[in-house]
């Protein structure tokens, strides 16, 4: 039996268990547009709710959830893969019970696993499953591999987008980067859009319909309509005190958004059968697996 298959049947066990974590992505098209402080404060949001949160940061080239919060973590996912830490050490608490993870470089080194690591981490995966209701993805911006990787493998997407003619622009090229990649199912994956920073509900809602009629027609993607944050001053004076606006002004308009989209998200309808985390680093690895074996073969 090789990794691939033993991967596919720690899955379906998993599955029939019914403890998989509900799993939702949050990605943009380019840097700077404020997904990663929506995804800090859905997560806060969303554990006010009575959900057990723990966000995953997977974008191993800026630490930008430690520096919102505030707090350095002392392991990461590597240390959890190569080191021996266990699953609990990697977890760094966060305000209100929140958990995060640093991704690290552990996000890279996914291709070079042994056999034995592969089952290592996806035995200690199931585990996070059960810690957590929810768990939120923070991945890189744009269309790089990693970037990409996770969204494909994603069930759930949530993309977020701003009115500058780039995020808009770049948006697009992130789903149509996306449909073209092997693996990635339109009937199995849920996107949902953010209108970020925008002046009101009008700009906000017609943000979305410009890219969805244009993500319909070229792509047969039909994106769902999440919400709006408008823009915020109070945004910016939180991140300068590196406290999450939900937080430090829960009062702010921004803040009371955030609140709004999160409850949305909790109440809107899920799979039947979800994945979780489990079966997400599954089919990531899985397809590395298969790019590699493919490029070997080339090569021979």
């Amino acid at each position: 039996m090789d990794q691939a298959e033993q991967l596919r049947k720690l899955v379906k066990n998993q599955e029939r268990q019914q403890t998989a974590a509900r799993v939702i992505t949050v990605t943009s098209g380019k840097g700077g547009v404020g997904k990663t402080s929506i995804a800090v404060n859905l997560a806060i949001q969303m554990q006010r709710l009575g959900k057990r949160v723990i966000i995953l940061d997977a974008d191993f080239g800026l630490a930008n959830i430690e520096v919102m919060l505030g707090i350095r973590p002392q392991y990461n996912l590597a240390d959890l893969m190569f080191r021996g830490k266990s699953l609990s050490e990697i977890i760094t608490k966060g305000p209100e019970g929140i958990g995060f993870i640093s991704g690290g470089s552990g996000i890279q080194e996914l291709a070079r696993m042994t056999k034995e690591q592969v089952m290592y981490l996806t035995q200690k995966l199931v585990e996070l499953d059960s810690m957590a209701d929810v768990i939120l993805v923070d991945t890189g911006a744009g269309i790089a591999d990693n970037v990409l990787e996770f969204v494909t493998a994603s069930s759930e997407v949530v993309l977020v987008a701003t009115s500058e003619p780039t995020s808009i622009t770049d948006a697009y090229a992130l789903l149509k980067a996306l449909n073209r990649r092997a693996g990635f199912s339109r009937e199995h994956t849920s996107i949902k859009m953010i209108s970020n920073r925008v002046g009101s509900e009008a700009e906000g809602k017609s943000l979305y319909e410009k890219m969805s009629v244009v993500v319909d027609k070229f792509l047969n993607i039909q994106p769902e309509f999440l919400g709006i944050i408008p823009q915020d001053d109070m945004i910016s004076k939180a991140v300068m005190v590196q406290k999450p606006i939900t937080m430090a002004y829960p009062n702010a308009p921004a803040a009371k958004a955030m609140q709004l989209i999160a409850a949305k998200l909790c109440d809107s309808p899920q799979q039947e059968l979800k994945k979780g985390i489990t079966g997400l680093f599954s089919d990531m690895i899985r397809t590395r697996f298969r790019k590699a074996r493919s490029k070997k073969e080339g090569e021979q």
